[in-house]
């Protein structure tokens, strides 16, 4: 399949030839799959049923597990049902879905920490004007156009890779169709355009990268100024999950773009891959939810209020 025909579908990488781990990897990523789902669902009907989480940090903090839903859902599915039915192809049309939707939640995503950076700059900055500047209409404005963006950018991008045939190789040395191998097989004229899209891209993230810097700069010399131990623990506890969720996306991002594949492995490329893929949105409900008391009371009456006799001391300890 290595030669320069007109490529009608792609090859993607699977971690064994041997039947038996191709089952065993299946299940193993079926299970980081189904706890990804579960952790961000939890914390969404948590948000959702509990009227005390109403307000605009949890807001966005329930869009954001949305999001981490369908980023996950993206590849491991279609690579978990390829582990167990043995199949290695992927048609066109079925990866320019995935590049689409890849791009479309990676991008929202990224949006919507820029928009829950300013609800902490303001809560902490200029809490007397809290209510009257982070309106429930405001933040359903953020949240739609950070979908507007997200949108806009994988309908750009994909819209480019895709308008024209691809030739060569159709052996993508990844599990899900990853964007630099398929640029390898574009035309000159799709690599071009795209690369004149990503110098515009890398302006417009340039721009944000500043504000979220400076965000934050204002957020932590405001927190030095409490002269209160306890009222500095509270603030830097309100913002310091999301911080950790933001640097967890940014090293994420940074692995996927600045990774060399040309001297690691392909089975080293497919292990960063998957690790870029799936932990973020593993890790998200653990880092920003599980250790908020709020999310974990409201998850306690929830599961109570679904399983009364059930015992709670998972979410108590």
């Amino acid at each position: 399949m290595g030669n320069l025909s007109i490529i009608t579908e792609f090859l993607l990488m699977e971690f064994s030839s041997t039947r038996e781990l191709q089952v065993l990897h299946a299940a193993l990523f079926l299970l980081i799959y189904l706890a990804a789902l579960l952790g961000n669902l939890l914390t969404c009907a948590a948000i959702i049923t509990d009227p005390h989480l109403h307000c605009p940090m949890y807001f966005f903090l329930s869009k954001l597990s949305l999001l981490d839903i369908g980023n996950i859902s993206v590849t491991l599915p279609k690579f978990i049902v390829n582990s167990l039915c043995g199949v290695q192809s992927l048609s066109l049309l079925g990866c320019a879905a995935q590049i689409f939707f890849f791009l479309l939640f990676g991008t929202t995503e990224f949006a919507l920490l820029v928009a829950m950076s300013y609800d902490r700059f303001v809560a902490i900055c200029q809490p007397l004007h809290y209510g009257i500047i982070m309106t429930p209409a405001r933040c359903l404005w953020a949240a739609a156009g950070s979908w507007l963006s997200g949108l806009l950018y994988s309908t750009v991008h994909t819209g480019n890779m895709f308008r024209l045939p691809f030739s060569g190789s159709n052996v993508i040395h990844q599990f899900f169709c990853d964007i630099p191998h398929v640029l390898k097989v574009s035309t000159s004229d799709v690599f071009n355009t795209e690369f004149i899209l990503i110098v515009a891209s890398l302006c417009c993230l340039s721009c944000c990268f500043a504000f979220l810097i400076a965000s934050y700069a204002r957020i932590f010399s405001s927190v030095l100024k409490i002269p209160s131990v306890e009222g500095r623990y509270k603030a830097i506890s309100t913002c310091s999950p999301q911080l950790i969720i933001l640097m967890l996306f940014l090293i994420s991002i940074m692995i996927a773009v600045l990774k060399d594949t040309s001297d690691t492995s392909p089975v080293q490329n497919l292990l960063v891959a998957m690790a870029y893929t799936t932990i973020p949105p593993l890790l998200n409900p653990l880092i920003y939810s599980l250790r908020n008391q709020k999310v974990t009371a409201a998850m306690g009456k929830m599961i109570k209020r679904i399983f009364p006799h059930t015992s709670l001391k998972i979410l108590k300890s």
